[in-house]
């Protein structure tokens, strides 16, 4: 121990291990999907943090895995952005400091079972505090939120429909710092079994009594896929294939069609030939068909990337207009300041404009579907306020053409599964590029996943169910959870201070010396 102690006594050793063990909880995403890593992924840097000599180096602890975690869940931006997704890691990784001297302040040392069984309670909760700030669309939204990666774990779902991907999150730093005390604290065993045995018992508890969706219907779903065409250059060519595609639905039965994001490259507004090739597939295949429009409106000014449905007799007037963008993907914050991103990546060149509102749109067979377009399908508020609207199905449109060969496809595709059992919704995951899936009410799996080579049109029978989760009805309450713990102990905090102060005790005072004035000498 003394040998480790001396190994890590240097700043750069100890840095470089903080990276490492941050990054190691990647692996518990896709591709990997490594999902029973996820419990202990954070027990070493856990481990670290809490053996720093001081609040401060425990804070570069949390700052450098923080650092670690973001760059590795984020390395698919590489080719994009360039050194930018350095600057970027270590921006976001810095809201992991204060995680960090929490780690210390609350297992440091020997703490007292306590102690540890509030770092049960605090730890995750700091946690939650770091997703919430970064899951804000400035900050690039809510991608990797930890327990994200417990999407294909049929339990992990069904606490998903009581507290959203939040609650998972929350057990699974809880579980991490319940085994980091087993193994590093002695005194932590009772207290933290306790809170083993406590994770386990709220899961057995939503299995049994959280309400499950009601199916009463189903409908047939097309996605139409039509992978990378001539490097996406010619947008009459992939419009030829989505085309062809699409003509093999005819006499499928499909109720609706959803082609990917950006799989239309003019307005239709603008382009009146473009919308009645797509009004004659309507009535080929007897569906409505919902494009995805990335150009230049006809009725207003600047780029839009809309969802617009097409029926038999050309655009239905349904549209939905992209609210939360990406950072530098679709335009970048501070242009002013931080426009030199688009010399050294592929970073927007021109701002796209953002819509005002979400949209439930009406289709044929009195099927209400809610849009969403690309990363907003990581937004879990998004798809809650389209269930709270009526929406029957959710649906994304996504194309991961510059990410085709990293992680991003699968991690995109599985965040799907979350949203559809937050809501109690099935959702369609329909990609330009990348991978599609679908998503019957529960999370569950429907069909094959269309993997990144795809170029098919594949349909599936979609379960319909309606009522009410927990997550839909509350909200975010695992935050508002947090947020009261937290403020508990600075409280707690606040008051051991004033006791502290009060019971000092009262500085020693020297008594005052009595100057004694001499007798005046008289001369004769």
């Amino acid at each position: 121990m003394r040998t480790l102690d001396r190994w890590l006594a240097s700043p750069w050793r100890r840095g470089i291990l903080a990276v490492l063990a941050g990054a190691l909880a990647v692996i518990s995403f896709p591709a990997p999907a490594v999902w029973w890593l996820a419990y202990v992924a954070l027990v070493p840097w856990i481990l670290l943090a809490r053996s720093a000599p001081t609040g401060r180096r425990a804070a570069y602890d949390g700052w450098c895995g923080g650092f670690g975690f973001m760059l590795a869940m984020h390395h698919w931006l590489l080719p994009s952005l360039h050194v930018f997704t350095f600057v970027i890691a270590a921006l976001l990784g810095a809201l992991w400091a204060p995680w960090g001297w929490l780690v210390r302040r609350s297992l440091g040392g020997m703490p007292a079972p306590g102690r540890v069984a509030g770092a049960l309670l605090v730890v995750p909760s700091a946690w939650l505090m770091v997703e919430l700030v970064r899951s804000w669309q400035g900050l690039g939204g809510p991608w990797g939120m930890l327990g994200a990666s417990q999407w294909q774990v049929e339990p992990a779902l069904r606490l998903a429909s009581v507290g959203g991907v939040w609650l998972l999150s929350f057990l699974v730093v809880a579980v991490n710092v319940a085994v980091a005390g087993l193994v590093a604290v002695p005194e932590a065993r009772v207290p933290a079994v306790a809170s083993l045995a406590a994770t386990a018992a709220a899961t057995s508890a939503a299995w049994v009594w959280s309400p499950r969706p009601d199916v009463d219907g189903r409908v047939r779903i097309a996605v139409v896929q039509p992978g990378v065409v001539g490097g996406l250059g010619s947008i009459g060519h992939r419009l030829d294939v989505e085309e062809r595609l699409t003509r093999r639905l005819v006499g499928q039965d499909v109720d609706l069609v959803v082609w990917g994001e950006s799989s239309v490259g003019a307005d239709l507004g603008r382009r009146p030939d473009l919308a009645r090739r797509i009004a004659a597939l309507s009535r080929e295949t007897g569906a409505d068909i919902l494009v995805n429009v990335d150009a230049r409106r006809s009725d207003r000014p600047g780029i839009y990337k809309s969802s617009v449905l097409v029926g038999p007799d050309g655009p239905t007037g349904a549209r939905y207009d992209k609210m939360r963008l990406v950072p530098f993907g679709e335009y970048v914050p501070a242009r002013s300041l931080l426009g030199w991103a688009t010399s050294v990546g592929k970073a927007a060149g021109e701002d796209r404009r953002r819509g005002t509102e979400q949209v439930v749109m009406h289709v044929g067979h009195g099927l209400r579907v809610g849009p969403m377009v690309c990363f907003e399908t990581a937004f879990p508020d998004m798809s809650r306020q389209l269930a709270q609207d009526g929406a029957d199905v959710l649906l994304g449109q996504s194309s991961t053409s510059t990410f085709q060969d990293s992680w991003a496809p699968e991690q995109h595709a599985s965040l799907a599964a979350l949203r559809a059992a937050e809501t109690g919704r099935p959702m369609v995951h329909a990609t330009l590029t990348g991978v599609s899936a679908v998503y019957g009410p529960s999370g569950q799996r429907l069909g094959p996943w269309l993997g990144t080579g795809a170029s098919t049109a594949q349909v599936y029978e979609v379960p319909l169910a309606h009522g009410v989760t927990p997550y839909v009805r509350y909200g975010d309450w695992p935050v508002d959870t947090a947020l009261l713990v937290l403020a508990g102990l600075g409280i707690l905090e606040g008051m051991r201070a004033f006791r502290q102060r009060g019971n000092a005790p009262a500085p020693h005072v020297p008594p005052a010396r009595t100057v004694r004035a001499s007798p005046a000498r008289h001369g004769r």
